[in-house]
C-alpha cells in the first residue's frame, strides 16, 4: 500500500516487496542458533528494540516524491533504496523474533498453561493483523484526506508504529519472566530440539562450541531426513503449487483497489484500470472487514477439517481457496461504484482463502511428522514462503503488460495447478 500510494509502478513494487519474503524463507537456517547463542527472552527484547529503531529510521528517511510523480505512477523504486534496506533488516529482525517467541512460549508455560493461553495468543495475533492491515492503513488514509499529502500520511503512520513498538519493548523489558539460564551450564547443555543433554568440557567456551557443533550436526540430519522422506517430491510440489493463483492475486489486489479507474498505456505498459478507492476505504474494506473474514474462514476451516479429516476435506478446501478469487475478474471488468458490492466481493474471497488455506497448514503438519518434526515443519514453512515469492516476482510485470482484467483471468487460470496437485495428494492421503 505504501509503495502503491507513492506512485511506484506495479512491476517494481511487486518485485521488490517480494524480496522481503527472503528472511522468512531462510529463517530455518539460523533458528537453531537462537537457542544456543543467547536466551529467547534476550532475542525477543533485542529484536523489538531493533525494529523500533528501524521504524524510527524509516520515519525519518521516507522519501517525498512530488504529487505529479505520484499521480503519473512514475516514482522510481530507486528513490526508496534506504526504505527497502531498512525494511529488509526489519524483516530479518521480525523472523528472528518469531523464532524466539515461539520457543519462549513453549518454555515459559507448562502443558496446562499452554492450553490456557493458546486462545489468548491466537486472539492477539488476529487483532494484530486487523490493526496492521486495517487500522494503520485507515489512519494513513485519514491523514491523507486531511492534509492532501500522501508521503506525510505514511510518515506519520510509520511514526505511530515506532511509538507502539517502543512502548511494547519497554513493557517487555520488565514484564517478560526470566525463565531461562543466561549462560549455558558448563557441564551439560540441554539440546532444545530433542530435550537430550549434551556432555561438555569444564570450559564454558569449549562447551558452547561443542553445542554449536551438535546443532550443525542436528541441522544437517534434519535436512537429510526431510529430503529422503517418502513422497517428498509430491509434498514440495503441493507446497509450491497449491496457492499459485493466490500468489499472483495477493500481490496486486490492494494496488488494484486504489489505482485510478481510467487506464492508459505508456511505453507499452498498462497504467490504471483499478477501482479508484481511497486509502482509508481500502483500510476499512480490505484491511479490516476482509481480514476479519479471512480469520473467520480459517477458524471455520479448522473446525470443519478437524471433524472430517484432511482426506475428506481437501477437495472442498481447494475449491474454497481458488473459486472465490474470480470475484476480482468481475470487479476488474465491471469496476462497480458500490462499496457494499466491493466489500462483499473482497470479504467473500478472503473468507474462501482462509477456509482453503487450512488444508495447506494441516498437510505441512502431516508431512512433518517424525523424529525431526519441528525442523521439518520449519523447512515446510520455507517452501510456503517460496510459493509466494515465485509468482510475486513476475506478477507486477505481467499485470503491466496485459492490464488488471486479463491479469486476474490469467491468475485464476493458474488454479488448475491447485486441482491437479490436489488430485495426486488426495490419492496418497
Amino acid at each position: 500500500m505504501l509503495f502503491a500510494k507513492m506512485g511506484v509502478p506495479n512491476d517494481q513494487l511487486a518485485f521488490f516487496t517480494t524480496l522481503l519474503y527472503f528472511p522468512w524463507f531462510l529463517k530455518g537456517l539460523w533458528s537453531p542458533f537462537v537457542d544456543v547463542l543467547r536466551t529467547k527472552r534476550w532475542w525477543i527484547v533485542t529484536m523489538q528494540a531493533l525494529m523500533t529503531a528501524l521504524c524510527i529510521l524509516l520515519t525519518m528517511t521516507l522519501p517525498h516524491p512530488s504529487a505529479e510523480m505520484i499521480a503519473a505512477k512514475e516514482t522510481s523504486v530507486g528513490l526508496f533504496r534506504w526504505t527497502l534496506i531498512f525494511f529488509i533488516i526489519t524483516a530479518f529482525a521480525s523472523a528472528t523474533h518469531d523464532i524466539a517467541a515461539d520457543g519462549y512460549y513453549m518454555i515459559a508455560h507448562d502443558t496446562k498453561s499452554q492450553a490456557a493461553f493458546v486462545g489468548i495468543r491466537s486472539t492477539f495475533y488476529r487483532i494484530a493483523m486487523v490493526f496492521s492491515q486495517g487500522v494503520l492503513v485507515y489512519a494513513a488514509g485519514y491523514i491523507e484526506n486531511q492534509t492532501g499529502n500522501i508521503p506525510l500520511s505514511w510518515q506519520v503512520t510509520l511514526g505511530m508504529t515506532s511509538v507502539i513498538l517502543l512502548l511494547v519493548t519497554v513493557y517487555h523489558c520488565f514484564a517478560l519472566p526470566k525463565v531461562e539460564r543466561e549462560k549455558p551450564n558448563p557441564d551439560i547443555v540441554l539440546r532444545p530440539s530433542t530435550g537430550r543433554s549434551i556432555e561438555q568440557s569444564s570450559s564454558p567456551v569449549k562447551g558452547r562450541e561443542k553445542d554449536r557443533q551438535e546443532v550443525w550436526k542436528e541441522l544437517g540430519q534434519a535436512f537429510a531426513t526431510f529430503f529422503t522422506k517418502p513422497g517428498v517430491g509430491l509434498a514440495i510440489a503441493f507446497m509450491l503449487l497449491y496457492r499459485l493463483s493466490e500468489g499472483f492475486l495477493v500481490k496486486l489486489s490492494q494496488p488494484f483497489l486504489i489505482d485510478a479507474k481510467e487506464a492508459f498505456i505508456r511505453d507499452g505498459q498498462v497504467i490504471g484500470g483499478g477501482l479508484g478507492l481511497s486509502t482509508d476505504t481500502v483500510g476499512l474494506l480490505y484491511g479490516t472487514i476482509g481480514v476479519i473474514f479471512l480469520l473467520l474462514g480459517g477458524i471455520l476451516g479448522g473446525i470443519y477439517i478437524s471433524r472430517r479429516g484432511l482426506k475428506r476435506s481437501i477437495w472442498l478446501m481447494a475449491a474454497a481457496l481458488t473459486l472465490p478469487s474470480f470475484v476480482y475478474c468481475y470487479l476488474s471488468m465491471a469496476q462497480p461504484e458500490s462499496l457494499w458490492l466491493i466489500g462483499t466481493a473482497v470479504s467473500f474471497e478472503q473468507f474462501g482463502y482462509g477456509f482453503g488455506f487450512t488444508a495447506y497448514m494441516l498437510y505441512m503438519m502431516h508431512f512433518s511428522e517424525g523424529e525431526y518434526k519441528t525442523a521439518h515443519y520449519a523447512i515446510c514453512t520455507a517452501f510456503m514462503a517460496l510459493s509466494m515469492m515465485i509468482p510475486g516476482f513476475v506478477a507486477g510485470s505481467l499485470e503491466m503488460a496485459v492490464g488488471y482484467s486479463t491479469f486476474f483471468w490469467i491468475a485464476n487460470a493458474c488454479s488448475i495447478t491447485t486441482f491437479i496437485i490436489t488430485y495426486f495428494v488426495h490419492r496418497r492421503l
